[in-house]
């Protein structure tokens, strides 16, 4: 028996339309247009690990909207499940959720963005999160395991790079924090690496 391939969206694609009911209302991906999104799925409510996502998301989603950019979760579980569950988080951490949270009763969502992995789950979406640009461009994508919690700082540290590395039109080096030197583009011409000199500078030039 033959299986229905999954397609995953790619670096530079606008991000799959989709319009869903969540704790905020209807919702589409065009409802984000102008800010950047962090679009990500979590395996069900009332889960250990799905939990302390969410605390940690709402304690970031200050500085996330500093930089223009919005929350949106999603799971297959209902409009009611999530309002129980973030009702419980509130109640029994203290910290509110901010973000609304797709029901994608049906996967629909799910499977546009290619959030179901049928090794780990036939019924559960895996911890998958999109970073979707102003003009609706997927611009990173992060697969984590259900039996792992994302590392939020990360979340937001790559957020800051791209909004960062857009304004500047210059490339982040590994393990940038923000403040730091970016990286000026390569040369793409023998003329523009010439004029970049002849040590490392003409390949790996800092931007203070």
């Amino acid at each position: 028996m033959s299986e229905t391939p999954i397609s995953l969206p790619r670096l530079g694609d606008f991000a799959p339309d989709f319009e869903a009911d969540s704790t905020h209302g209807r919702l589409s991906v065009r409802d984000f247009r102008g800010s950047w999104l962090v679009l990500f799925s979590h395996p069900a409510d009332f889960t250990p690990v799905c939990t302390t996502e969410f605390v940690a998301l709402a304690k970031a989603a200050d500085r996330l909207a500093a930089l223009n950019c919005q929350l949106l979760g999603l799971s297959i579980d209902s409009v009611y499940s999530h309002i129980a569950w973030l009702r419980t988080i509130e109640a029994q951490f203290g910290t509110a959720i901010p973000f609304p949270v797709l029901a994608d009763h049906d996967r629909a969502v799910a499977t546009r963005y290619g959030m179901l992995m049928p090794g780990e789950s036939s019924t559960e979406a895996s911890r998958c999160l999109f970073v979707i640009d102003p003009d609706g461009k997927v611009r990173a994508m992060i697969y984590y395991p259900m039996i792992v919690g994302r590392n939020i700082e990360e979340v937001v540290r790559l957020v800051t790079a791209l909004t960062t590395t857009a304004a500047a039109r210059a490339a982040a080096p590994a393990d940038w924090q923000p403040g730091q030197a970016l990286l000026e583009p390569a040369p793409r011409t023998l003329e523009g690496a010439a004029e970049r000199g002849t040590g490392a500078d003409w390949f790996l030039k800092q931007r203070p």
